[in-house]
């Protein structure tokens, strides 16, 4: 990991950037040693110090705190909450973006029908996943065979030109096609 510590107007004394370091320590356990780089750059105002950090997580991911204060150690403490904070965020992104494993028990007693009641004796919902809207064009069944694609999970929705019903023409599993019309 690189630092960049930088003072204008301000001398950064090696106080101050042990307490740098201390603050980037935290963040860096925070994202499991994911902070690639960190510039902290400490400018002196008037009365004010200001600081600015902004940290480059794995993925490019930046992260950017800035914070006023009487005195530097103040204004970089702040900077490194907000930076904190940002660190946390991200980390929750990534851990819930992770799957977890099923535990043995569950395991063992197998995948959960779907209307049975769930552990806490609720009754478990089921719910649409993804809808989609077709415009359902008048065809053969040969024309819809040409429409439907090559990957397993294509199908077509189509009002057969020559019954004038709805049907479903879809890939199988084994390669083939399948034809789903209602009864007459």
């Amino acid at each position: 990991m690189r630092l960049e510590l930088t003072g204008r107007h301000i001398t950064v004394t090696p106080a101050l950037k042990k307490a740098v370091q201390q603050r980037l320590a935290h963040v860096e356990l925070m994202l499991n040693d994911g902070v690639v780089s960190a510039q902290v750059v400490l400018t002196g105002e008037k009365a004010r110090c200001k600081a600015e950090v902004t940290l480059h997580a794995r993925g490019d991911h930046f992260m950017h705190g800035e914070a006023m204060g009487h005195e530097p150690a103040m204004a970089v403490a702040a900077a490194f909450d907000k930076v904190e904070r940002q660190a946390h965020k991200l980390k929750g992104k990534w851990t819930k973006g992770k799957r977890r494993e099923v535990s043995q028990s569950k395991a063992a007693l197998g995948p959960e029908p779907a209307g049975r009641t769930a552990a806490d004796g609720a009754e478990r919902e089921v719910r649409i996943v993804r809808a989609r809207r077709y415009a359902v064009k008048p065809m053969s069944v040969d024309e819809a065979a040409f429409e439907v694609g090559p990957d397993r999970s294509s199908f077509i929705v189509f009002r057969n030109a020559s019954t004038d019903t709805i049907n479903v023409l879809f890939r199988r599993p084994d390669g083939n096609l399948g034809l789903i019309e209602p009864e007459a």
